[in-house]
């Protein structure tokens, strides 16, 4: 009697289910794929997104996977026309992004759109600074596209742009951020031809006011950015009749010469806004905020950075309508009379952001827990005159608190006690909070299991203990900084090995940590992704080598002033994927491992390395290097010495 197979008792369409549930873990689907060869088709059928490490494996991608219909090149710092020819022959392309990639031209990019012409409907080309007008002529051919991203494509013209705008009629999503060569031509052609645009993102584009009013009659916008557009000014703004009705969220941060005239009129009849963002820009006025009080559906409103009084706080107190999301950052003029009048009608926000506003106290933060009790997020990072028992009434009376960002503040251990009693709370960032140590950790780790991110950067007083709480009560985590805690040893990092989620790994002068703890690191944490461990000068090889072996998707990499030698930074060329590397002042380094390891780790994006190196390397290596994809930052810094928590805070404070 054979074998009972239940897997061929499943149909197609269940397998995929399965699939599906398992596509966030690619070693999961290759171990599925292994199991046998109908396992082996199956997952080739299913797969319909790619994420190559390396061009050099397109084609036997390709025929692994034939359906394939979207392709990330973002892990790619080159790819060639004879590259994109080869996927031009790739049935049904939906999807492609090459924002991080270099040397292909407009020929390449031309046979991928003329093979794929009507399949295409998102193509993402961010950060092409050699594309011109060529490429842009080649993309209009794509005429069922939809999303098309050319930020910082300084070369692309009104010529390149209006080509698009009469091909690309079906765009929804348009982002010319930073494209410095349009004006007002290009960008008026568009809002004619493109009527379905939805989001568009003009920032930093020397546009005028002569093209504002075809852009606010877009039908269907929903998202606006004009970010930097310093030439747009309230004379040409309120020669605009009506705003775009359908508009959503906008964006006019750094926009020095639009007040309040300029904002009512953009916004006159666009009862849908719900998000506002005017950061870096005029002072804040009662009459700019009168001006948003003509919002009915406003819920998000962004001033960081903007100069205001307790006037203009008192009038947005009150608006009648309710704000669910304000951000203050480094306001000028907040203090506690405005702030606490503000709060105390919008008693529905969601989230608050009063970051360096260092002028407010406790007065401020009694207003805020006592009104806005279902805030999830609280960012208040040097506020440095609230007093430690405000944390503990933040913790007492706001139940619902998801992101607390407590840095440079007088928090201590009552306080994180306090707000550790909210189990909801994923993100907790108390670097350079000098009053906090073990003990308070402790209550972190035993009452908040869904912790996500934990910022320690520069805590002295925290050693293995706090860690272990951490490592053991919070599973899930993903991001810790350690940076300058300079009392924890190995054995804390022998207790976040266990973390297996971690894949930001931040221990920059922490002098007591060596291969051994690291080695732990590498072995429990696989999904590592960015590692800083400067001046961290007893890791050595030993541990480089465990870390290329079991750690894979390592991005970025900081090894400054550690004990590396030409061994350990050839092991870690091996990572395929590996795209930024800082080298400063290691000192077991030869000229020739460096050569070795650029020329072996293909995937490089960005490799900063001390200048005594520039000699050591010819021009013509150089460039060989750079021909890949990657480039070279040149740093004279001098050899500097470990500072502690307390001491560097001290000489911040003395130049204040």
């Amino acid at each position: 009697m054979g074998r009972f197979k239940p897997f061929e008792f499943l149909s197609d369409e269940i397998i995929f289910t399965i699939l599906d549930s398992l596509s966030s873990s690619p070693l999961d689907l290759k171990s599925f794929s292994l199991v046998c060869k109908s396992f082996h088709s199956l997952e080739s059928k299913h797969r319909k997104t790619l994420k190559p490490y390396s061009t050099e494996l397109v084609n036997k991608i390709l025929n692994r996977y034939p359906f394939v219909s979207s392709l990330d090149f973002s892990l790619c710092p080159r790819v060639a026309d004879k590259t994109l020819c080869l996927i031009s022959s790739s049935i049904g392309l939906k999807s492609i992004n090459l924002s991080r990639s270099k040397f292909f031209t407009h020929l390449g990019v031309s046979s991928l759109v003329s093979n794929n012409c009507l399949t295409l409907t998102e193509i993402d080309l961010s950060n092409g600074i050699s594309l011109n007008d060529s490429t842009a002529s080649v993309i209009s051919e794509a005429k069922n596209l939809e999303k098309l991203w050319l930020s910082r494509c300084v070369f692309i013209s009104d010529m390149g742009i209006g080509c698009i705008a009469v091909g690309c009629k079906k765009l929804k999503l348009l982002d010319l951020k930073g494209c410095f060569s349009l004006s007002d031509l290009g960008v008026g052609l568009v809002a004619v031809k493109c009527k379905q645009l939805q989001i568009l993102d003009l920032s930093y584009i020397p546009i005028t006011n002569k093209c504002l009013p075809e852009i606010f009659q877009l039908p269907y916008l929903k998202s606006l950015a004009l970010v930097g557009c310093c030439f747009i000014d309230d004379e040409g703004l309120a020669n605009i009749r009506q705003g775009s009705l359908s508009l959503e969220t906008l964006n006019m941060s750094y926009c020095p010469n639009v007040s309040h005239v300029g904002l009512s009129a953009v916004t006159n009849g666009v009862v849908s806004l719900r998000q506002l963002i005017i950061a870096y820009g005029s002072p804040v006025t009662v009459s700019l905020t009168d001006c948003m009080q003509r919002l009915p559906m406003l819920q998000s409103v962004k001033l960081d950075g903007c100069q205001l009084t307790s006037s203009a706080l008192k009038a947005i107190g009150d608006w009648c309508i309710s704000l669910r999301d304000l951000s203050l950052s480094k306001c000028v003029g907040v203090m506690d009379d405005g702030l606490s009048l503000l709060v105390a009608k919008h008693k529905q926000l969601k989230k608050l952001d009063i970051s360096c506003c260092r002028e407010i106290t406790r007065l401020s933060m009694d207003s805020i827990t006592n009104s806005c009790t279902s805030l999830t997020s609280l960012r208040m990072e040097s506020c440095s005159l609230v007093s430690r028992e405000a944390f503990i009434s933040i913790g007492k009376k706001c139940h619902f608190l998801e992101e607390l960002d407590f840095t440079d503040t007088e928090v201590d251990d009552e306080g994180l006690k306090s707000i550790s009693r909210g189990s909801r709370l994923s993100v907790l960032r108390i670097g350079i909070c000098l009053n906090i140590t073990d003990e308070g950790l402790i209550h972190v780790g035993t009452h908040c299991p869904k912790l996500i991110e934990l910022d320690l950067y520069r805590s002295p007083s925290i050693t293995d203990l706090g860690i272990a709480a951490i490592a053991s009560g919070c599973p899930n985590l993903e991001i810790i900084n350690l940076a300058y805690s300079t009392d924890i040893t190995d054995n804390s990092l022998l207790s976040l090995s266990k973390c297996t989620k971690i894949n930001t790994l931040e221990m920059r002068g922490c002098p007591n940590i060596s291969s051994t703890g690291f080695s732990a690191i590498a072995q429990g944490c696989k999904r590592l992704t960015k590692l800083d461990i400067k001046s961290c000068f007893n890791i050595n090889d030993s541990g480089m080598a465990l870390l290329a072996h079991f750690s894979q998707s390592l991005k970025q990499i900081n090894l400054s002033y550690c004990s590396v030698t030409d061994v350990g930074l050839l092991a870690l060329a091996s990572i395929s994927c590996l795209q930024v590397v800082t080298i400063l002042h290691v000192d077991g380094l030869t000229a020739n491992g460096l050569i070795a390891a650029l020329v072996s780790c293909r995937g490089l994006r960005k490799v900063k390395l001390h200048t005594s190196f520039k000699s050591s390397l010819s021009q013509p290596f150089i460039e060989h290097i750079e021909s890949r994809g990657c480039s070279f930052q040149w740093r004279d810094k001098p050899f500097q010495a470990a500072v502690d928590a307390r001491s560097w805070k001290q000489q911040l404070e003395a130049t204040l």
